[in-house]
């Protein structure tokens, strides 16, 4: 395959009118087109001055949640929702998914029922089971653990033992602190959820706050798990320099959400991969009410975007910061290839265009300066394809 008359995203710049040549699943060549020659190759894509891409990188989404359990009442098949999540992704140039799927003792939001623990377990051995079927794009597992889901400890262990879990990270949305450290946001986030009144919620707070919650201990023995099977730790909803002190004990490389700017510079400093949502730069702030996402990366201190909860985000949120901050789109791209690509220790193989790499890619054309995704390519063979056009 080749894809000819592309602006090529590389790690360092944008080469104008060249092509990339990919043998089998990898990168081979990438030329200037006067060098270049279709002759041989089985597929043709022209990106027609449009930009070529490394693949997305998505390492915190529960968008599958979203789509196995469409009602609050309703849980679909788990194989029909990962493949039909897989073509949606693949729509959104997002080549690499890490399904990040919530390991509670209770889900206080209430409206889930995918997150209940037995579903949990389900999907992440049919997440697992992907890896030897056929699929789109490639499929991850990302244990958000909250603290006090103790019961379900050992069999976060087994998943991790087994080669299910390829990221680990560690929650506590007692509120308080972290997200909800804002009680009133917290209350107003509930009833939003639920129909349910202030001294309900209040009751929920109280309980919460008494809940037995994992050992420092216990959270070493997971986190040294974690590492004995070169697979990523990430904290969450970090809120104080203490916490980002405390979770280097633990070896975290990843700050989930960091709640503050002074948090994410610490972080930051500290050589931490540092991560925001990129819906929070659609939507220009946290829905939360935390960090905004568009000036702690003009800050330098947000390394990673990811969709959270909304695919499109991805893309969009890069070009966005482009149009509206002139931020580079060379930069703008790694928030959601490259870094993290080296946050999940996959930067050997996918992340940026580069020989002898796979061969993950996107062409993004502009139409009325929308930026859209026309092909998707995932181990050098084309997952999605688009042709717009006007009638």
């Amino acid at each position: 395959m080749i894809i000819i008359n592309g602006r090529v995203i590389t790690e360092t710049d944008i080469l104008t009118n060249h092509a990339v040549v990919i043998e089998d699943d990898i990168i081979k060549e990438i030329i200037p087109m006067e060098e270049a020659s279709t002759e041989g190759h089985k597929r043709v894509i022209d990106a027609e001055d449009g930009y070529v891409v490394p693949g997305f990188i998505d390492i915190h989404s529960d968008y599958i949640e979203g789509i196995i359990a469409p009602r609050p009442t309703t849980v679909m098949d788990f194989n029909i929702g990962i493949k039909e999540s897989e073509r949606i992704l693949s729509s959104h140039g997002i080549t690499t998914m890490f399904h990040s799927l919530s390991i509670y003792k209770e889900d206080l939001f209430g409206h889930k029922p995918v997150r209940q623990p037995d579903n949990v377990n389900k999907l992440i051995h049919a997440i697992h089971r992907t890896h030897n079927e056929e699929h789109l794009i490639r499929h991850r597992m990302h244990a958000r653990f909250e603290l006090d889901a103790i019961e379900m400890k050992d069999n976060i262990i087994d998943h991790i033992k087994e080669g299910r879990i390829h990221l680990l990270s560690f929650m506590d949305h007692t509120p308080g602190q972290g997200q909800y450290r804002d009680i009133e946001n917290y209350r107003h986030t509930m009833k939003g959820y639920q129909d349910i009144s202030d001294d309900e919620i209040d009751k929920q707070i109280d309980d919460k706050k008494q809940m037995e919650r994992l050992s420092i201990d216990e959270m070493k023995d997971l986190a040294n798990l974690a590492h004995q099977f070169n697979i990523g730790v990430a904290s969450h909803d970090d809120d104080t320099t203490e916490k980002i002190d405390f979770n280097e004990t633990l070896g975290t490389t990843i700050s989930e959400f960091p709640i503050k700017m002074d948090v994410a510079k610490y972080a930051d400093k500290k050589g931490q991969y540092t991560l925001a949502g990129a819906p929070n730069i659609m939507l220009g702030g946290s829905h939360s009410g935390n960090l905004n996402a568009k000036d702690a990366i003009l800050e330098d201190c947000i390394s990673i975007l990811c969709s959270d909860y909304y695919p499109p985000a991805m893309l969009h949120s890069v070009f966005k910061l482009h149009r509206e901050t002139d931020y580079p789109l060379v930069e703008g791209f790694k928030l959601i290839t490259l870094n993290p690509a080296k946050a999940v220790k996959m930067d050997q193989e996918i992340g940026s265009i580069e020989v002898d790499k796979k061969a993950d890619l996107n062409v993004i054309r502009l139409y009325d300066d929308y930026p859209t995704i026309t092909e998707c390519v995932v181990n050098g063979k084309i997952v999605s394809q688009y042709n717009y056009r006007i009638d």
